[in-house]
């Protein structure tokens, strides 16, 4: 009975990501498992489908908040950009 991994791969154009869950091993013959081992292992399956999916929420919204983060300083940046630009000169003034 070899021991068993949950996984998941996340990718993105800029980042790629793998979540894995250890599982318990379970006999590959239906003949020698047993209730209990059964429901041990599909325990164990929902324990880490739930917690894989906690770790991909968490990574998501930091990867979600980094972005907003980045739209801000970009509309930030470019204000000043402006104010530089018409430094100097009143609004409605043209040349």
């Amino acid at each position: 009975m070899a021991s068993r991994t949950l996984s998941a791969d996340y990718t993105s154009p800029s980042a790629s990501q793998t979540f894995t869950a250890s599982l318990p091993s379970l006999s590959n013959d239906p003949k020698t498992q047993t209730v209990a081992d059964k429901t041990a292992y599909l325990s164990a399956l929902r324990a880490g489908a739930t917690q894989i999916q906690a770790e991909i929420n968490a990574v998501l919204t930091q990867r979600m908040e980094d972005d907003k983060m980045t739209e801000a300083v970009g509309k930030l940046k470019l204000q000043e950009d402006k104010a530089e630009e018409m430094y100097g000169e009143e609004e409605g003034e043209d040349d």
